[in-house]
């Protein structure tokens, strides 16, 4: 929980700072994130790119339900 005082000290503030706190709790977070990856480990990311199999069932899906005119 936040203290009362660091918000109403943040009220208090104006744009240009509220966007240099924001600034750093975003860099501190991204510290802390950056404890979950290892350094020289592969990660794989799945990528839509060359899935065939995806794109034959989202046809398939498709033709089985064809889009409804809509009244205007």
């Amino acid at each position: 929980m936040i203290p009362a005082n660091i918000i109403s000290d943040l009220r208090k503030m104006d744009r240009v700072d509220k966007l240099r706190v924001m600034q750093f709790l975003i860099i501190e977070l991204a510290k802390d994130e950056g404890a979950l990856l290892k350094a020289g480990t592969e990660y794989p990311i799945w990528s839509p790119y060359n899935s065939y199999q995806a794109a034959h069932t989202l046809l398939n899906l498709l033709k089985a339900n064809p889009e409804k005119p809509r009244n205007a």
